[in-house]
């Protein structure tokens, strides 16, 4: 079978990205290794910096944590418990039946589902748990959100790859062949300077496509508007909900 092909529309921004992405909350963590039965090996699939796996490693005696760019693994945390790994969501090179764990964070949308499912299944434990999420836009203030909303839509949004719209459904329409679990909800949060959201803007896929076609950026068409709505306070509070899918290998 041919490898599904690899859509990679962050190995250009991978030192920004691993500066300036929120962090998921310990909690959802400590959530997903109660469910479940052994804390012997979890992959975290698409890891990119690492920073799911980082925290896996405070729950699980081994993590396999594989991506398919080396430059997002270049630029990955290190942990003695975390073994890095250049490899696809849909091949993994894991043992079969040898996975207590799989997390997929913010990437479920780029995988050929079927063959990654496939994939799952041959290596999941009995009873083992494939975690998947995705987080929305960000919220900081009504006239701000506004003004996101606005340049996500209007001014970048052809530029936006179209499995985003799987994000914009929170992943609720995405179909994986397990038996799935009700989960409660989880909310990153953040307080951030004006430059560091500036520098999240500008690892948005879109952004990076519409600088690669237009030869300038365009958050620099509403970098002064954003400027005068944060006002004069040093960081603001950004607030992103997780939308968390959880399924059981019964």
């Amino acid at each position: 079978m041919a490898e599904p092909e690899f859509k990679d529309h962050f190995s250009g921004v991978s030192n920004n990205y691993s500066q300036s992405r929120p962090h998921y909350p310990t909690e959802l963590f400590d959530y997903l290794s109660s469910l479940t039965q052994s804390h012997e090996l979890a992959w975290d699939c698409a890891t990119g910096n690492g920073q799911a796996a980082m925290e896996l490693a405070g729950h699980y005696s081994k993590v396999y944590a594989s991506d398919a760019s080396q430059n997002q693994l270049d630029q990955a945390c290190q942990h003695p418990n975390i073994q890095y790994a250049l490899a696809s969501a849909e091949n993994s090179g894991l043992k079969s039946q040898s996975i207590d764990l799989i997390t997929v964070a913010q990437a479920l949308h780029w995988f050929d589902l079927q063959a990654f499912a496939t994939e799952c299944k041959r290596v999941l434990k009995t009873n083992g748990v494939l975690a998947v999420w995705c987080y929305k836009r960000l919220s900081i203030s009504p006239e701000i959100d506004k003004l996101i909303t606005e340049f996500y839509f209007d001014e970048i949004g052809q530029y936006w790859p179209e499995e985003r719209q799987m994000v914009e459904n929170g992943y609720a329409k995405i179909e994986l062949p397990f038996p799935e679990i009700k989960t409660p909800e989880f909310m990153m949060h953040a307080n951030w300077t004006l430059q560091h959201l500036i520098q999240y803007l500008n690892t948005w896929s879109a952004v990076s496509k519409y600088k690669k076609q237009h030869k300038r950026n365009p958050i620099d068409q509403i970098e002064a508007q954003l400027t005068e709505l944060w006002g004069n306070s040093d960081t603001r509070e950004i607030s992103w909900r997780i939308m968390l899918r959880v399924f059981k290998n019964s």
